[in-house]
């Protein structure tokens, strides 16, 4: 029999002997394949001991913040940054501190300006988009509203949102579809090169 053929048969609905040479059991209803419940265990099993189960973690990541972990038999990952779950990043110290230049777009508006801890900072300013990230600090900040010095409006941090300065950005963000993302990768990056 085919992988093919298995499922049109389990989805038709008709009903049927376990698969599995040998065993003489009904197949579970409404099962992706004609398993008895015994060996639909035994497969679920197998899967997550080879591909992980994706799930909340118990807590967030040390290193990256996030949620999402991938339960193996020998612990939880995170699964953005694959941050073994538990682990301390260095004994007792906190995370690294990376920073960052972020680009917000409000109305037809865009802010540069940069922090150390961007969750915290862009939590409390009111924008439409978070358009990208940048690693760097003051200095690199500093660069950015000298290069888009003439759509500035006076001496914020707010900009035109002019073509170029949107171009910088995307260009910034490609190979990314969350900004987040990248901050949380550069966060455990910075994380295994202290330890």
């Amino acid at each position: 029999m085919t992988a093919s053929s298995t499922p049109a048969r389990a989805s038709s609905g008709l009903d049927g002997a376990c698969l599995v040479d040998g065993c003489a059991r009904a197949a579970e209803a409404g099962a992706p394949a004609l398993l008895c419940a015994r060996h639909l265990d035994a497969a679920a099993d197998w899967s997550e001991r080879e591909h992980g189960l994706t799930d909340l973690l118990p807590s967030p990541c040390v290193a990256c913040g996030s949620r999402l972990g991938v339960h193996w038999p020998s612990g939880w990952l995170c699964a953005v940054c694959e941050w073994r779950h538990g682990d301390s990043p260095d004994g007792e110290l906190p995370p690294p501190r990376v920073d960052v230049v972020y680009y917000l777009r409000f109305d037809d508006r865009v802010k540069i300006g940069t922090s150390s801890e961007p969750r915290r900072r862009l939590a409390r300013l009111w924008h439409d988009e978070l358009l990208a990230f940048e690693r760097g600090d003051r200095l690199v900040e500093h660069r950015r509203h000298v290069q888009f010095a003439e759509h500035r409006f006076g001496r914020t941090e707010w900009f035109t949102a002019a073509p170029e300065l949107i171009e910088h950005a995307a260009a910034l963000r490609a190979g990314s579809d969350d900004p987040w993302r990248t901050y949380d990768r550069w966060r455990s990056e910075a994380v295994a090169l202290r330890g």
